[in-house]
C-alpha cells in the first residue's frame, strides 16, 4: 500500500476561522502517486476541526455564527475545563462537535469530491 503524509501549518489572525485546504490537498494527493484509495485529512491540534462541504461566505458565516451561538459560547466561566487556568472549552467542543478528520476518495489520482465539496 502507497502512503504520502505531508503536513501543513496555519498562523490564523482570529479565535475562530474556516480555511479551504482542497488545492493543497490535491496537489498532495498528485505528488502522493496514488491513483486509487483515501486521502486521510487530519487536524493535529486538539481544538481544530476538518470538514467537507460548500466554499461559500454566507455559509462559511453562518458556520460560525452556529459555533458560537449553539453549540458552545465563548464564555469562559460557563465551562469547568476553564477553572485549570485555561480559557479555550468552547474550542474543544467546537472541535468535539465538527470532528478532526475527514476520509476523502481518490480516483483516477484526483481526489473525488462532489461538485460544491471543499475541505
Amino acid at each position: 500500500m502507497k502512503s504520502h503524509t505531508h503536513y501543513l501549518w496555519f498562523n490564523t489572525k482570529q479565535r475562530q476561522e474556516i480555511i479551504d485546504i482542497t488545492d493543497t490537498v490535491a496537489e498532495q494527493v498528485t505528488k502522493s502517486g496514488v491513483a486509487e484509495g483515501v486521502a486521510l485529512v487530519s487536524a493535529m491540534h486538539i481544538t481544530a476541526s476538518v470538514f467537507v462541504n460548500d466554499h461559500e461566505s454566507g455559509l462559511w458565516s453562518d458556520i460560525l455564527k452556529w459555533l458560537e451561538g449553539t453549540i458552545a459560547p465563548w464564555d469562559p466561566g460557563r465551562y469547568r475545563h476553564n477553572e485549570t487556568g485555561e480559557d479555550n472549552a468552547a474550542a474543544h467542543l467546537r472541535s468535539l462537535t465538527i470532528g478532526h478528520e475527514v476520509i476523502v476518495p481518490i480516483t483516477a489520482g484526483k481526489l473525488d469530491l462532489g461538485p460544491w465539496q471543499r475541505v
